[in-house]
């Protein structure tokens, strides 16, 4: 079956989709020794000899999943033009390029699950399924009912909208206090973002679940491959996440 070659280099594993476009256009891939650099030419797999740079790639490959507790200090990108540090610099010993499937941002920390498994990522992605996401957060200053009252029914954050289910207070400090609340969809920053229309800054974020997956005792830093119960449970449309 004949697909886009963009998608057949991001599915090898090679670049992501944005990427591989720009080696295309560059002259940098091949299909059956013709170099192409048109977007939007299609190839087969099965059929044609592919290569980028010269190097014959293929689809035929051991696909990981992969769970990561990030630290703060790392940002959750392949690459980073500024050379912070980035998730990759923690997956010493996968032996394929692993992508992340969603974002936490450079200050935040918690679950992350990474693949290189293209339609995995999709699916768990896709509005349909909708996986709740528990996050863990520290506030400064204290929620008063009212706005504990407007985080419930939602509000604008922007040009999105925030809307945390099952939010409780968990522990409260002099100038601060813990909170955790679950989301179903994942904006850029929405949970920082929903906070600061309220007038609250968000000093500590933690993702501590997605679905049913859990950072157990995983530690920060540390990652693990995810087991065939785990990933059968990511991809049923049933939530059933309690914690």
């Amino acid at each position: 079956m004949k697909e886009r070659l963009q998608k057949i280099i991001a599915t090898a594993g090679l670049a992501s989709r944005r990427r591989a476009e720009k080696l295309i256009t560059e002259g940098r891939v091949s299909v059956n020794n013709v170099i192409i650099t048109r977007l939007g030419e299609k190839a087969d797999t099965q059929k044609d000899v592919i290569r980028v740079d010269d190097r014959i790639i293929s689809t035929e490959r051991t696909k990981y999943y992969i769970a990561l507790n990030k630290p703060a200090g790392f940002v959750t990108t392949l690459h980073d033009p500024q050379k912070r540090p980035t998730i990759v610099d923690l997956l010493n010993g996968v032996p394929e390029r692993v992508y992340p499937v969603g974002r936490l941002d450079y200050n935040s920390r918690g679950l992350l699950i990474l693949t290189n498994d293209g339609n995995f990522a999709q699916r768990i992605q896709h509005p349909r399924f909708q996986k709740s996401k528990l996050y863990k957060v520290k506030i400064q200053g204290h929620l008063s009912k009212e706005q504990i009252k407007q985080l419930t029914k939602g509000i604008k954050a922007g040009d999105d909208f925030f809307k945390p289910e099952n939010l409780r207070v968990e522990k409260v400090n002099d100038q601060s206090c813990w909170l955790r609340l679950t989301l179903r969809e994942g904006k850029n920053r929405i949970v920082r973002r929903g906070f600061e229309a309220i007038g609250c800054r968000v000093a500590h974020l933690v993702r501590e679940a997605i679905g049913d997956l859990g950072l157990e005792s995983l530690k920060e830093g540390e990652w693990r491959h995810l087991t065939r119960k785990e990933i059968g449970q990511l991809l049923d449309n049933r939530d059933r996440q309690k914690r």
